[in-house]
């Protein structure tokens, strides 16, 4: 990954004042001439002089602009003194504390939560000053979340992504610009950006062949819409791949993906209701099915509600698993279920982003271990192939 333009931008300015095209009390450049000299957006240049200030090599003067500073900074081996160890290796000044902003669609305990105190403490630990934003799962908010750190000076940003099929222009042009980010839980396809996640392809396949080696093969898929959603897609590519590894038919009527009430944009209490009769229909629809695989915690509780209001126990009639779940310290869980190491997401992520103000080159895609915890209330037997061909 390059070096992000707002610190390219800084760095040329700051070579012209070492080489003395730039002396004390020069005025520099307006930040949008700057963007216009340098083809990049008035974010960048604004960042670039912001960061110039901070450093004490630009000083500001309201109504008259930007001017070189009348004392520079002490010059150590010929270069300007650095105090600032993140940005040591770039050979430049900095902050004397980075600043990075955490924005996520929202936390709850069985996801988000450890991720968001993860992110607090790396973040603790080198030094670093946090914002934080909830979007609530909308766009718009993501938009002006990203907006409002970068207009606080922000030094990168870790960003959570909204659900859907598009991405916000700010999301896009921070990538443009090469400025510090990177996603967690789910990477942007198609854009070149930093990204932290789960192979949830494969964890989706771990929980599908669960499933399979107890003899159920008429089996369940429920999911919000994908919708462009690299999480979702994959765990449904998984749910797809077991199945084909084992050379069994896949029935494409046993995925159900048109759920929303677990989306943060939506209305929870109704949105439940309507989930809730959903998933009814669809399986009074599909009543030979004797397993379901729930892309969510939250989902797997709706659809254990619906399969009891159908008569139907679970786990003695049918078996329900899902991807993560809350801590519930020493209650042993209910589903078998993917645990996300959402620990080492937020501390790795933190990690990136650091190494990327350092500029240093980061990997595009980070995939973190996950582990599948199988619930202790689950059935010990398995169905004899006789007993699942009954029960499709």
């Amino acid at each position: 990954m390059q070096i992000p333009l707002y610190k390219q931008l800084y760095t040329s300015i700051l070579d012209e004042i070492r080489a003395g095209k730039l002396k004390s009390g020069d005025r520099l450049p307006s930040e949008k001439e700057l963007a216009e000299q340098f083809k990049v957006s008035r974010i960048t240049s604004k960042k670039a002089l912001e960061d110039l200030v901070q450093a004490g090599l630009v000083e500001r003067a309201r109504g008259k602009g930007s001017f070189v500073a009348k004392e520079l900074p002490v010059l150590k081996d010929g270069n300007f003194a650095v105090s600032n160890p993140v940005l040591v290796e770039a050979g430049i000044p900095a902050q004397s504390q980075p600043s990075i902003g955490l924005i996520l669609e929202d936390f709850s305990p069985s996801y988000g939560l450890k991720l968001l105190k993860a992110v607090e403490k790396a973040c603790s630990e080198n030094d670093c000053f946090l914002l934080f934003k909830r979007t609530y799962g909308r766009r718009e908010e993501e938009e002006r979340a990203i907006k409002a750190f970068q207009q606080h000076g922000v030094d990168g940003i870790i960003v959570f992504p909204v659900h859907g099929d598009y991405y916000n222009t700010s999301l896009l042009r921070m990538v443009l610009d090469g400025f510090p980010l990177v996603t967690v839980d789910r990477y942007l396809k198609g854009i070149t950006a930093c990204a932290v996640y789960t192979d949830n392809r494969k964890a989706g396949q771990e929980l599908t062949e669960y499933l399979l080696a107890r003899g159920h093969q008429q089996i369940g898929f429920v999911s919000p819409p994908e919708d462009n959603t690299s999480t979702i897609e994959e765990r449904i590519q998984g749910f797809a791949a077991a199945f084909i590894e084992r050379g069994l038919k896949l029935n494409p009527q046993h995925s159900f993906t048109r759920l929303y009430s677990t989306l943060p944009s939506s209305l929870p209490l109704s949105q439940v209701e309507t989930d809730h009769q959903s998933l009814r229909n669809f399986v009074m629809e599909h009543p030979d099915l004797t397993a379901f695989v729930a892309c969510e915690y939250n989902i797997a509780v709706i659809l254990v509600e619906v399969l009891n209001g159908l008569g139907r126990k679970v786990p003695d009639d049918c078996l329900v698993v899902c991807f993560d779940y809350p801590d519930e310290g020493l209650n042993p869980p209910q589903f078998t279920h993917i645990l996300q190491d959402e620990t080492v997401i937020g501390k790795t992520a933190v990690d990136l982003i650091l190494a990327q103000l350092r500029g240093v080159q980061v990997p595009l895609h980070t995939v973190v271990n996950h582990r599948l915890v199988e619930s202790p209330s689950f059935p010990a037997t398995v169905l004899e192939p006789q007993q699942a061909l009954l029960q499709r």
